[in-house]
C-alpha cells in the first residue's frame, strides 16, 4: 500500500486485501486473508493486553502503529459479521509546507497569525484535514514563539519543538475526552490549540469557552462545506439556544475551509479542491440572521475578500488542466452550477 502510495489499507476475513489509491480502492494482492490469519493480524497490532481488553469490550478501537523502515499508520480494527476488520491509514512523518499540498498560501498563512477565535478545517474523511492542520501548526512553530496544545483521537504527526512549545494529548492515554482535555486547558497558558474532531455538544460549548478566554482554536468537521458546517454547529444545541449560538458565532468564527481530494488528471495522486469562507463584517450578520443562502451567495462571489467556492476552485482545475472534467464534476455540490460555472454563465440569485 505503501509502495503504491495509498491512504488506506482494508483487510477483512475471507476477503482480498485493498487499497485506496488515489481516491479509489483497488485489489492489491489475489491472495484472499483467511479468518485465522485476520485473527493473528489484529492480536499483533493490538500488541498489549490493555488494547485487546477494550477491543474485547467495545468492539472497535483506534491507535497509531509504527512500522520501522515503513511508516506511520492510523488504526481501526473493529468487527463484522462476528469477525475482525481492519482500516490502516498512512500518516505522513513529513510535514509538507501549504505549497506542496497544493493549497491556498495566503490564506492560511493569515490566520496563522490570528491570536484569537475559531478556524474550521472540513471535508469528509480521508481529505486532508489534518494534514492541512498540520502543515499550518508547523508554520506556526518555524515562525512565531506560541504554546500549542493538541488534543487528538489518535496522535497523527508528531511536531518538534522549534521556535513554538508543543504539547500534544492523546484520548484514553493522556486524557479521556475532548471537554475533560479542554476543561482546563485554559489554566495551561495555550496560544493555539488545536481539537482533533469536535463531534458533540460538550466538545463544542468547550470550544467556544476556549475562544472566548482568549485561545485560537483550530478544529475540524466531518461537513461537506461552511454552510453545512455552520448548520451542524448551531444544530448542536436545543432550538431554544439557536439565537444565542449563532450570535456567540458570528463573533468568535474566524473563518472555514473546506477540502475534496480530486484525482489528477495525468499521472498518480490527488489535488486538493477547496472551498473558503472568511467571517466579513456581512458574513458575520447573515450568520446572526441565520441567512443560509445568503452566505452561500457571499462566498460565490466573494473573490475580492479571499474568498471561493467549491465550483470556482474545480473549475479552475479544469482550465489548468490538472483533473477531468467528468471528475471535477462528480466532486461538485451541484451538478448544474457546475456546468454553468464551466460555461461562464451567472445564475441569477434572488
Amino acid at each position: 500500500m505503501v509502495d503504491e502510495n495509498g491512504s488506506d489499507l482494508f483487510l477483512r476475513t475471507n476477503a482480498t486485501p485493498r487499497a485506496r489509491i488515489d481516491g479509489r480502492i483497488q485489489v492489491i494482492s489475489e491472495e484472499i486473508v483467511n479468518k485465522e490469519e485476520m485473527i493473528s493480524i489484529t492480536n499483533f497490532l493490538l500488541g498489549s493486553e490493555d488494547q485487546k481488553k477494550r477491543f474485547k469490550e467495545r468492539k472497535d478501537i483506534e491507535f497509531i502503529y509504527h512500522e520501522p523502515e515503513i511508516g506511520r499508520f492510523r488504526v481501526n480494527i473493529f468487527t463484522q459479521r462476528g469477525s475482525p476488520a481492519i482500516v490502516a491509514r498512512h500518516v505522513f512523518t513529513s510535514i509538507r509546507n501549504f505549497q506542496e499540498l497544493g493549497l491556498p498560501t495566503e490564506f492560511f498563512e493569515k490566520f496563522c497569525k490570528e491570536t484569537k477565535g475559531l478556524f474550521l478545517v472540513c471535508g469528509p474523511a480521508g481529505s486532508g484535514k489534518s494534514t492541512a492542520i498540520a502543515s499550518m501548526i508547523e508554520h506556526v512553530n518555524t515562525q512565531q514563539s506560541k504554546h500549542i496544545v493538541t488534543i487528538e483521537d489518535p496522535i497523527e504527526f508528531l511536531f518538534k519543538d522549534r521556535r513554538s512549545i508543543i504539547n500534544q494529548r492523546e484520548l484514553g492515554i493522556d486524557i479521556e475526552t475532548y471537554p475533560a482535555a479542554l476543561k482546563h486547558v485554559t489554566q495551561q497558558s495555550p496560544d493555539i490549540i488545536y481539537i482533533g474532531n469536535t463531534r458533540d455538544l460538550d466538545t463544542m460549548k468547550a470550544a467556544i469557552t476556549a475562544t472566548e478566554l482568549g485561545a485560537f482554536v483550530i478544529t475540524t468537521f466531518h461537513t461537506v462545506n461552511a454552510i453545512q458546517t455552520i448548520v451542524r454547529m448551531v444544530n448542536f444545541f436545543p432550538p431554544y439556544l439557536h439565537e444565542e449560538v449563532r450570535m456567540q458565532l458570528s463573533m468568535i468564527l474566524k473563518a472555514v475551509v473546506s477540502l475534496r481530494l480530486i484525482p489528477l488528471k495525468e499521472g498518480k495522486g490527488r489535488v486538493p479542491a477547496y472551498e473558503t469562507m472568511l467571517v466579513t463584517p456581512t458574513i458575520s450578520r447573515l450568520i446572526r440572521e441565520g441567512d443560509i443562502k445568503g452566505i452561500q451567495a457571499f462566498i460565490d462571489e466573494g473573490e475580492l475578500f479571499g474568498m471561493q467556492s467549491f465550483k470556482k476552485s474545480l473549475v479552475k482545475l479544469v482550465k489548468d488542466g490538472l483533473v477531468h472534467e467528468d471528475d471535477a464534476r462528480q466532486f461538485s455540490d451541484s451538478s448544474d452550477e457546475f456546468n454553468l460555472e464551466l460555461k461562464g454563465v451567472k445564475r441569477f440569485q434572488k
